[in-house]
């Protein structure tokens, strides 16, 4: 889906400065994440602060929340479909979030839905041992950048 100029422009123009970021991972400790629902919490938080660059500002401007409704990892991390044209289905690793944006009073600003598809060779050659860290550090960058594009940065 293509965005027209006219929308990109409007986007642009309504770019919103972040004064502080939080990250609920509470759903996805739930389904199974557990511990490392709090470390996709952090790094979450960290590569939004780095991606939002000078649309962050601390303690100055709107409360970016993102909710994570989902984190999937394909089980199969080496390409999609074995080389084969008609192999199947392909092997995407999934980040799913809704984003918040919220006034100084609460008030709610902006909200939409961000899904972040990401081929799981992301995150290198499969048999390395923190091949799934650095997938879930690729959706997590993905998303990152998806939600200062909708922010208008």
């Amino acid at each position: 889906m293509a965005l027209s100029p006219a929308l990109v422009t409007a986007a642009l123009a309504q770019a919103r400065t972040i004064g502080a970021i939080r990250v609920d991972t509470a759903r996805i400790a739930r389904q199974g994440w557990g511990e490392n629902a709090d470390k996709i919490r952090v790094d979450m938080e960290r590569q939004l602060a780095q991606t939002l660059g000078p649309l962050y500002q601390r303690g100055k401007g709107a409360t970016l929340h993102v909710l994570v409704k989902g984190v999937w990892l394909s089980s199969f991390a080496g390409g999609s479909g074995g080389g084969k044209p008609t192999g199947g289905g392909g092997s995407n690793d999934n980040f799913d979030s809704e984003i918040t944006v919220l006034g100084p009073r609460g008030e709610v600003l902006q909200t939409f839905p961000i899904l972040s598809v990401v081929d799981s060779g992301s995150g290198g050659a499969w048999y390395r041992p923190d091949v799934d860290q650095r997938r879930v550090a690729a959706l997590i960058e993905n998303n990152a950048l998806w939600i200062k594009r909708y922010l208008g940065g």
